[in-house]
């Protein structure tokens, strides 16, 4: 990358002139490990952490300019990369905007042709220090799942989600929103208390819809905030999970703007869940991925036969609800 250093107020360092784009490459192995590369000594910040990237050139979209930067540094070739999430950082220097993008399909051995080490780890076990800031939330993004089950008991019955949920979790499965608005409170209370015990026991993070009592999200992993809450809300809520659900360009920069770890855009296809209205489509999700501050999880009327054109679309993941528990 072509910035370093502690992001900094613009107005305190008077940081003038254009916003600079940045393409950022986040190289992911089948292993799941991601590549970092080392500032050598002689440049500015040597010896912190990034991933690697440089400045658009004139004319180059964010893809362009990843094939041509990480072949000027690691002497690879960019196969496919995808569109993931999109920063400013104001710098002593400059004012950057990040395109971070995730490169899952390249030729050749990354080789160190700047004088920079290489190093790669598993977003569960970082151990290089120090980070650059804009390196830090990105281990966050990786240490996301891909996919999210939305739970429909008043779909399916009570015992047959959670027959369904035990399979999920035993296949993989680890997040899980709890959405159950029509379900009277004691019956929603025995729910909520054994699904939190399945999800504890597989590991999974079991998140709370807005929709219910406040009281659940401190019970569990955190909140997921329906796109009425997220317009009305002025902070993010302390905890250590918080997701949102956008429908428009609008809600996903409120959702950048408040700090969520992720959102849940869509519908994409038509759904039961929005009768009526029409699905966004990939075209238009593709175009408001693009500019998301946040990781964005497809959502609406999919399955798992989507889940290669929701990749090429730049999303996250894949959020389900009717599919993931047939």
């Amino acid at each position: 990358m072509a910035t370093a250093g502690p992001a900094l107020s613009r107005t305190a360092r008077g940081v003038a002139g254009p916003i600079v784009e940045v393409a950022v490459g986040v190289l992911i192995r089948p292993d799941g490990a991601v590549l970092f590369g080392q500032r050598p000594a002689g440049k500015p910040y040597a010896g912190w952490w990034e991933f690697p990237g440089g400045k658009l050139e004139p004319g180059e979209s964010v893809e362009q300019a990843l094939v041509r930067e990480l072949h000027e540094e690691l002497g690879i070739r960019v196969s496919e990369s995808r569109p993931w999430v999109v920063r400013e950082h104001v710098y002593p220097h400059a004012h950057v905007r990040l395109h971070f993008q995730r490169i899952v399909s390249w030729s050749g051995e990354p080789q160190a042709h700047e004088g920079q080490a290489l190093a790669w780890r598993h977003p569960s076990a970082i151990d290089l220090a120090p980070l650059l800031p804009a390196a830090i939330p990105v281990i966050g993004w990786l240490r996301l799942p891909d996919r999210i089950g939305i739970s429909c008991a008043a779909g399916i019955g009570v015992e047959r989600l959670l027959e369904r949920l035990r399979g999920r979790l035993v296949q993989g499965l680890r997040a899980v929103q709890l959405r159950e608005p029509a379900m009277e409170p004691a019956r929603f209370d025995a729910l909520f208390r054994e699904v939190r015990r399945l999800c504890a026991r597989h590991g999974a993070r079991l998140i709370v819809n807005s929709g219910h009592p406040e009281s659940y999200w401190h019970a569990c992993d955190g909140v997921h905030l329906r796109s009425r809450d997220l317009r009305s809300i002025v902070s993010r809520p302390g905890l250590p999970v918080v997701g949102a659900s956008c429908h428009d360009a609008h809600e996903l920069a409120l959702a950048g703007e408040l700090g969520v770890d992720f959102a849940l855009l869509g519908p994409v296809k038509a759904t039961p869940s929005h009768p009526g209205a029409g699905g966004l489509g990939w075209s238009v999700f593709e175009r408001l991925v693009r500019a998301s501050r946040v990781p964005v999880f497809a959502l609406g009327g999919l399955d798992e036969s989507d889940a290669g054109q929701a990749a090429r679309a730049g999303a996250h993941g894949l959020a389900m609800m009717r599919a993931l528990w047939r």
